[in-house]
């Protein structure tokens, strides 16, 4: 597996840690060089990657609401939109293996459509982001909400548009908890 990469504002500086855990060589965030880098250099601006589903985009997009609040500008977010739930695994695996975030968020809202295949959708997503996580090393959340009873009011509506914005918040704080946890297993 290839060490991380981070793309950097001005440009890329690499410092040699002295064997950054698995990875023998850190890619250090700088706006300018870092031949004098002072301090911890694995103390560095972390990226998440959010990946949303455009189903009901109206209500899972404010997961990226309130995971960008609870962020603030400790960290660099990037937002991937994809079709539908389905398809969040692949680009989380996807975005993993590019070693450019320190975890990914998947955001969707999968609802009974009048047929069983929404448990199925649901759990082969969180199978499949559970997966991507393993196989990457990579911390990948879930924000993969499927509600027992969900119909298209707007008392639904405003209700799960504020359950997404407290979701996210809480995927927040666990990319957050988990990145200090790799942090201090790595010093």
């Amino acid at each position: 597996m290839p060490g991380p990469t981070v793309t950097v504002r001005m440009k890329e500086n690499v410092q040699d840690c002295g064997g950054f855990g698995l990875f023998g060589i850190l890619s250090v965030i700088a706006l300018g060089d870092v031949s004098n880098l002072k301090g911890d250099p694995r103390m560095t601006h972390t990226r998440y990657a959010f990946i949303k589903a455009n189903w009901h985009s109206d209500i899972v997009s404010r997961a990226l609401d309130g995971f960008r609040e609870a962020i603030g500008n400790q960290a660099e977010i990037e937002a991937f939109d994809v079709p539908g739930a389905f398809e969040i695994p692949l680009l989380a695996r996807d975005l993993a293996r590019t070693g450019r975030f320190g975890a990914i968020v998947g955001a969707a809202f999968v609802v009974d459509g009048g047929i069983y295949r929404h448990d199925f959708v649901a759990s082969t997503v969180v199978e499949g982001l559970m997966r991507a996580q393993m196989d990457t090393d990579v911390p990948v959340l879930s924000v993969v909400l499927t509600p027992h009873n969900y119909q298209e009011t707007e008392a639904h509506n405003a209700f799960f548009r504020e359950h997404f914005v407290l979701k996210g918040r809480e995927a927040a704080a666990a990319a957050q908890a988990i990145s200090e946890n790799r942090r201090k297993l790595a010093a």
